[in-house]
């Protein structure tokens, strides 16, 4: 308690309340523009930080990405483009709300469901994140390894629509992370005399390189076929007495939905934002209104939106375990300031934890405050032509990457991996898993190796305890998920579409 006391204390500097304020503002400014979410952001600033103290980093970050997932909402409410995939269910009924002439009671009830689910969730996240780092203590190297497991192929089989090109993804992120010399036994991997290569290839440039320049080369092939209507705010930005009443539950429901399954090892916000459309969808007494503009629509996928970042936060702070792409960018910044997120993290940085956890109470209230009374602004950076903002895109990744170690080389190493990135959009294979395999690759390859050298090379090691074990039959689970529809349509003689069977969309975080 006195160590979250002492967090209040801190975010309340001159100095952290000013990268708060920046990191809302930056992320919502982003978030209102169509496919430019948190995870570019973040990435695109993260070399920029290197001199930062890595709280006010972090602070900063937490401030971008709670921003950017508010911001997303204005885009899919006005344009029926989301700016990220956590605001997708948003568009169904948001988009409806505005052609309707609604538009403005769309947004408020978007902006204050985000502020309900952003002060309920850190209070939950508050009480769970100890309880949770405690358990992990317990935490041996075969768990560990099979929650990496889980891991990769929960985020893999249940976001998007493929697992498949989940899989590709999956394996595209392992080919970049073996790369280099192994740690373990020193030996040089996959290098092809590249001397350049032998410490590997930084998680930045490979994050710049798919996000950045990737979506920037898409989004150049596309200009010519796509064109977008922006709808003005003609209504009052707020909400009457009717639509006060049935937004009130849905955030409510919406906040323990996202911070809920944000917080599982499948976790994310594209799942609970779904999740709760659905949910209020069956609950509504106005079905009539559906696919029309009902505002619990709206309500609930935006709270459950917001409360997924805290969720997030607590594998990522007390297992050291990303499930979403933006995770992932926030896990390497740690390593950037030699932290190592994990049990322990409560025990050695307790300051940075809980001045963290209390900038996200901060952060809310600057975006309902930031939100509401500049939504016509926010509305007017989507006029910015798409040509000129994804050329400074590419100038400022550019300019990030090789201010990293003044390499050219990693330079060129962006642009190859951006070209890579491209064609993953263009055959629709989802960037997230590959940043998260990324990221846990070296994490899930020491806890393997430890766990065989304890058992003498005994691949059973993994049988025997009941938390590995699990772990494996989860990951198992949700492998096979994913299939269970087909094969019960086939069972009952009913036809469907093979959902997951052959290649579909896929979503990224």
């Amino acid at each position: 308690m006195l160590s979250a006391i002492s967090g209040f204390a801190n975010v309340l500097t001159p100095q952290y309340l000013l990268l708060a304020a920046i990191g809302v503002t930056i992320g919502t400014a982003i978030g209102v523009l169509p496919g430019i979410g948190p995870v570019l952001t973040v990435t695109l600033l993260l070399p920029l930080t290197y001199n930062f103290d890595p709280t006010g980093a972090l602070i900063m970050f937490a401030g971008i990405y709670y921003g950017g997932m508010d911001g997303g909402s204005t885009t899919s409410i006005l344009l029926n483009t989301p700016g990220e995939s956590a605001s997708v269910a948003t568009t169904f009924e948001g988009f409806a709300m505005a052609k309707s002439g609604r538009a403005g009671a769309a947004l408020a009830t978007a902006a204050v469901g985000s502020f309900v689910a952003g002060t309920l969730s850190p209070i939950l996240l508050t009480f769970v994140a100890p309880l949770l780092a405690r358990v992990a203590l317990l935490f041996q190297p075969a768990d560990y390894f099979a929650l990496t497991v889980l891991a990769f192929v929960s985020v893999t089989a249940l976001v998007g629509s493929s697992v498949i090109r989940g899989m590709i993804s999956l394996f595209i992120g392992l080919f970049f992370g073996l790369i280099g010399i192994d740690i373990l036994s020193g030996q040089v991997r996959m290098t092809f005399g590249i001397v350049e290569l032998l410490d590997g290839i930084d998680v930045v440039v490979v994050a710049v390189g798919l996000f950045a320049v990737g979506e920037a080369l898409y989004v150049a092939s596309q200009l010519r076929h796509s064109k977008e209507e922006i709808l003005s705010v003609r209504s009052s930005i707020w909400m009457n007495c009717e639509e006060w009443q049935r937004s009130w539950p849905a955030w409510l429901r919406g906040a323990l939905i996202g911070f809920s399954l944000g917080a599982l090892p499948a976790g994310g916000a594209e799942i609970p934002t779904f999740l709760s459309y659905t949910i209020e969808k069956r609950l509504s007494k106005h079905k009539e209104e559906w696919g029309h503009g009902a505002i619990e629509g709206v309500a609930g996928p935006e709270a459950a939106n917001n409360a997924a970042f805290s969720g997030v936060l607590v594998p990522l702070l007390t297992l050291s375990l990303p499930t979403s792409a933006t995770a992932a960018i926030l896990l390497a910044s740690f390593q950037i300031y030699n932290l190592q997120p994990g049990p322990l993290l409560f025990q050695k940085a307790p300051d940075l934890v809980w001045t963290l956890v209390a900038s996200l109470y901060i952060g809310n209230m600057m975006l309902l405050i930031l939100n509401l009374p500049l939504i016509r602004i926010w509305v007017k950076i989507l006029t910015i032509p798409r040509p000129l903002l994804y050329s400074e895109i590419l100038v400022f990744g550019t300019l990030g990457v090789y201010s990293m170690a003044n390499s050219f080389i990693d330079v060129l190493l962006m642009y190859a991996i951006g070209v890579i990135g491209f064609f993953m959009r263009r055959f629709q294979l989802p960037v997230g898993p590959a940043i998260l395999s990324l990221i846990l690759l070296p994490l899930a390859e020491a806890q393997f190796r430890r766990a065989l050298a304890i058992s003498q090379g005994d691949l059973s090691v993994f049988v025997p305890r009941p938390l590995s074990l699990g772990l494996l039959l989860a990951a198992l689970a949700a492998l096979v998920l994913p299939y269970l529809p087909a094969l019960a349509a086939r069972l009952t003689g009913k036809q469907t579409g093979p959902r997951r069977l052959v290649f579909g969309k896929g979503d990224e975080d």
